[in-house]
């Protein structure tokens, strides 16, 4: 399960393009060369899929072994590109956060952006790391997997207990 990059945009109501205000994109599992057409390819399909996603809607676009989820949220829109392993569920808890988290750092100062935003935000960059791993996206996920492993557990001592029945200490 890998996520390739996260985008955060400005949609316009009007139908122009939609205006990139945060962009992290890990490209190092492709080859050298391929790199910097990866990331305009990310560019392109970010801004077309942002601006087919309705306001208050959420989407996943296919292609090939890789899922674009969107999530447009009155404007302010998040895309995710992920493998096609990655859970739906976990990729749109983690477009809700991110969206969340841009609110609480920026406001409303989105709203009044005009042109593509060069400066790194911190926060994305955390983000494409740290929710590699899905079930830190998603709460629910990361206890059914804790609750496996209970269970996996609870059989080993189950089976080991039943085995040792018969080997009584005098």
């Amino acid at each position: 399960m890998k996520i390739t990059s996260l985008v955060v945009l400005k949609c316009n109501p009007e139908g122009s393009d939609p205006i990139i205000l945060a962009n992290a994109t890990d490209v190092s599992h492709f080859g050298y060369f391929q790199r910097s057409s990866v990331k305009e390819f990310i560019v392109f399909v970010s801004r077309t899929v942002a601006k087919r996603t309705p306001s208050g809607q959420r989407q996943s676009v296919q292609h090939e072994e890789y899922k674009v989820h969107a999530y447009n949220r009155n404007g302010l829109c998040a895309l995710g590109f992920m493998d096609d392993h990655y859970p739906v569920r976990s990729a749109f808890s983690l477009l809700n956060q991110i969206l969340d988290e841009y609110q609480k750092n920026f406001g409303e100062s989105w709203r009044n952006a005009q042109a593509d935003s060069t400066q790194p935000w911190p926060y994305l960059n955390d983000a494409l790391t740290k929710f590699q791993d899905p079930a830190e996206a998603d709460k629910l996920l990361k206890i059914q997997r804790e609750l496996d492993e209970t269970k996996i557990i609870l059989m080993f001592y189950k089976q080991a207990k039943k085995t040792n029945q018969c080997c009584t200490i005098l």
